[in-house]
């Protein structure tokens, strides 16, 4: 990203009448990626290509940029460093290389000791998340017990015969883990039983996924949702957290691939991602199928500004 785009995404308002130290904002302290002192590395990741393979509506390709600018006025300690790792582009179709290129910028960004956040672009960006987290761990030549957890509508466990696509991350991760002998730690939240196939229901419970409805995810059953998701972080030493914006109510997130009929409201969603937060486990985050095409008055990008701010204060 060249010195004068990122100086025109990374900005916003400045309260000089207050402290610097209570006032400042995310755009204020951002700068590009380096090894230096440890902190927030972000990643953008233009791809729908995915989304265009699983037949969904095209644009979050756009998203990466779009998000940036939601987050520039977040409040943001002054002594916190935050870094901008750039953005991995999807060239020519060639999702499979973006996957690749993806691993190596998080792989690289872990390995400076950032605590690594990744704007999609269609949920095809969490093959190469999980990748890039398994690269830098082997390298490391000790692999933990990686747990995923996913907040979203769908399994995104669809077979990859013709290609991978935004269907298919969990069951290329599947695979991989089968291949190197890693367990299969997958759970998600949120599923819609209208938008997801008897057969992927049937292939979540044969590899073993940990799952709770939509229509079980109201905030009376918090108590019940928050017990699940602690049972499943327990078991796990390492976390990668995916949050598909198609898991909110279309009403909070009209600008994606799939809007939800149903969703799972931020009532819901903030408390377990502070569950998750506090277990200390957490490493790799990520937001994935914001379409900024269809976004109404910037709504999906504040929600999606709210999540992001959730998880890495």
């Amino acid at each position: 990203m060249s010195g004068t785009k990122f100086k025109a995404i990374w900005s916003g308002r400045t309260d000089s009448e207050e402290a610097e130290e209570l006032a400042t904002r995310l755009h204020q302290v951002i700068v590009p990626f380096s090894r230096g002192e440890e902190g927030l590395a972000i990643v953008g990741f233009c791809s729908d290509e995915g989304v265009s393979r699983n037949k969904g509506r095209k644009g979050a390709r756009n998203a990466p940029d779009q998000l940036r600018r939601a987050l520039a006025n977040l409040p943001w300690s002054s002594n916190r460093q935050a870094y901008d790792a750039g953005n991995i582009i999807c060239e020519d179709d060639q999702l499979e290389q973006a996957h690749e290129d993806l691993a190596n910028r998080v792989s690289d960004c872990l390995a400076g000791g950032h605590f690594t956040f990744v704007l999609g672009g269609g949920h095809e960006v969490a093959y190469g998340n999980w990748l890039g987290l398994v690269q830098h761990f082997e390298s490391q030549e000790s692999v933990p017990l990686i747990g995923i957890i996913n907040f979203d509508a769908h399994f995104d466990l669809r077979l990859d015969r013709n290609g991978c696509s935004s269907g298919t991350p969990f069951y290329q991760i599947a695979k991989q883990c089968e291949q190197k002998k890693y367990p299969f730690k997958y759970s998600c939240f949120g599923v819609s039983e209208v938008a997801n196939s008897l057969a992927l229901f049937n292939r979540a419970d044969l590899l073993g996924v940990s799952y709770r409805k939509d229509s079980d995810m109201g905030v009376t059953a918090l108590d019940e949702i928050t017990n699940q998701l602690e049972q499943f972080i327990d078991d796990c030493d390492v976390l990668y957290l995916t949050i598909d914006l198609d898991v909110l109510p279309a009403s909070e997130a009209p600008g994606v691939s799939a809007p939800a009929s149903r969703g799972v409201g931020l009532e819901v969603l903030e408390p377990l991602i502070e569950t998750i937060k506090s277990s200390g486990k957490l490493k790799l985050a990520d937001i994935a199928e914001y379409n900024p095409v269809f976004d109404i008055d910037n709504r999906t990008a504040r929600v999606a500004a709210r999540l992001f701010y959730n998880i890495v204060k």
